[in-house]
């Protein structure tokens, strides 16, 4: 986190836990933030078919207007949480408990989204392995060290070469957002060789990269589904507006069922709202891949991640179980 970033978390923590600051009152209009990407069907479809907003007058919040904002990467959707700019976002659980760690719970999760493996890519003929990457090399990854391509990769580093080199590979790791990493890889004269890649880019980028192939996934660092995606907010924003965020769980869990049940439909909203020119069908055989329909509500080993992050001090609280970093609306879920 940079220093700019730790002093806004620390403003933030010091407001959420100061028995001085007045209830913020109801809202009727929110932005909520998400990243580039097939992780973010959900909110894709949600947008369009306007879920929270259906949800919302059901629970009694009528005419309510969501914004939404799109950033590269999760490190710009924290900032703007932190600075006000935007009431809830879509990112990935590394940045989730940093925020719940330096705010000392006043950040916490609702619902997560989506559960797709990551794949580290590369087109250099040289990388064999982890054991390949040198200096002079670049992997892409959302934000530096705390996104959950970068933290899977720290994981990845302490599985092959023993934990006290978790960072091994930190030093080689650039902050670039999905598109442009894959845009990155596609430029044989680009300085990046290697993409740690979410879909459909890795899709994208294994088809029509010549050379092109994984050093690994997600899945087999984790070891099962991991939250790529999940809706957060400030514990004040929550308890000033429960029923906006029961809204946007319910919300969730209707675009989920929807790109279950009609994924042609949910593809052409993917390909609308993201301004995405895959072919639909490519996009459709894609989904059809393993894990690929992964849009998982319950929030999917995240306990791992905090394991890793606490272990590295990234973290200094260890939390007890899921539950603790995500609001009471998501107990019910059966998360891991």
């Amino acid at each position: 986190m940079t220093p700019s970033r730790r002093s806004v978390a620390a403003g933030l923590a010091a407001a959420l836990l100061s028995p001085a600051v007045a209830r913020a009152q109801g809202k009727s209009e929110i932005s909520v933030s998400r990243a580039y990407g097939l992780i973010y069907m959900v909110t894709h479809v949600i947008e369009k078919r306007r879920l929270i907003e259906a949800h919302a007058a059901r629970l009694g919040v009528p005419d309510l207007k969501v914004n939404w904002v799109n950033f590269g990467g999760g490190g710009a959707q924290t900032d703007a949480l932190l600075a006000g700019g935007v009431d809830i976002v879509n990112s990935g659980i590394g940045n989730l408990l940093l925020l719940w760690d330096r705010t000392k719970g006043g950040v916490k999760g609702i619902v997560g989204t989506a559960g797709q493996p990551l794949l580290l890519i590369t087109r250099d003929p040289r990388i064999k392995g982890l054991a390949d990457f040198g200096p002079g090399d670049k992997i892409a990854v959302p934000t530096v060290r705390v996104s959950t391509h970068a933290v899977v990769l720290q994981m990845a580093a302490a599985q092959a070469f023993g934990p006290e080199n978790w960072a091994r590979l930190d030093p080689y790791t650039v902050q670039m957002s999905p598109p442009d990493g894959a845009v990155a890889l596609a430029n044989p004269q680009h300085e990046v060789r290697t993409h740690f890649s979410a879909p459909p880019y890795d899709q994208i980028e294994l088809k029509t990269v010549p050379g092109a192939r994984v050093i690994l996934s997600s899945t087999d660092v984790v070891g099962g589904p991991l939250a790529q995606a999940q809706f957060f907010t400030t514990t004040r924003f929550a308890q000033a507006n429960p029923a906006l965020v029961e809204a946007l769980k319910a919300a969730t869990q209707e675009a989920i069922a929807f790109i279950k049940a009609d994924t042609p439909a949910a593809i052409e909203i993917y390909r609308e709202v993201n301004r995405d020119k895959t072919p639909a069908d490519e996009l459709l055989a894609l989904l059809r891949l393993p894990h690929m329909l992964d849009f998982i509500a319950a929030p999917q080993g995240t306990m791992t991640i905090a394991r890793h992050l606490h272990r590295i001090g990234t973290i200094k609280t260890m939390p007890k179980a899921w539950t603790d970093f995500y609001l009471p609306v998501a107990h019910d879920l059966p998360g891991t």
